[in-house]
């Protein structure tokens, strides 16, 4: 499995508790269970191969520091997404958003270009044309505004 794979899986993590407001560590036990993953593979191609210790650590740490960082993190959303309240935005782009900027701010082990890399790639498969330019607006806006001279910002 790569990483691109084990994000989107965090993706569809964090959408899941953002839409019935499971506890996110119940989400995460229950999901892991060899049971359910196998019937999860039945249903959807992306969890065909299950992820191993290593991208089951990563899974874990993205949608725990979303999840401790939310507030924060939802704050750069509204601050970018120029107008927009963060409840107006579907809650697969908030996901995509989420993760990205989780990444880039916590994770020094993602470069913030692959980060926003990821997202823009991961939203085009859930997303209308629109709401993908409006993440990659997002988060290039984030990082002119958080990292003023960072050369890597947003795949723009």
């Amino acid at each position: 499995m790569t990483r691109s794979t084990a994000r989107e899986i965090a993706i569809q993590l964090g959408f899941a508790a953002s839409s019935n407001a499971a506890e996110l560590d119940e989400l995460l036990d229950t999901f892991f269970s060899q049971e359910h993953y196998e019937s999860l593979a039945e249903e959807d191609e992306l969890f065909s191969q299950r992820p191993d210790k290593k991208q089951m650590e990563y899974i874990r740490r993205l949608t725990t520091l979303v999840r401790e960082n939310l507030s924060e993190i939802d704050g750069f959303i509204e601050r970018y997404s120029k107008g927009w309240k963060v409840e107006r935005i579907s809650r697969t782009a908030l996901a995509v958003l989420r993760c990205a900027i989780c990444e880039i701010l916590y994770m020094d082990d993602v470069p913030a270009s692959a980060a926003i890399n990821e997202a823009v790639e991961l939203a085009k498969g859930y997303d209308e044309p629109d709401t993908v330019s409006f993440i990659n607006g997002v988060l290039g806006g984030f990082m002119r505004g958080e990292f003023p001279g960072n050369t890597e910002s947003a795949g723009e």
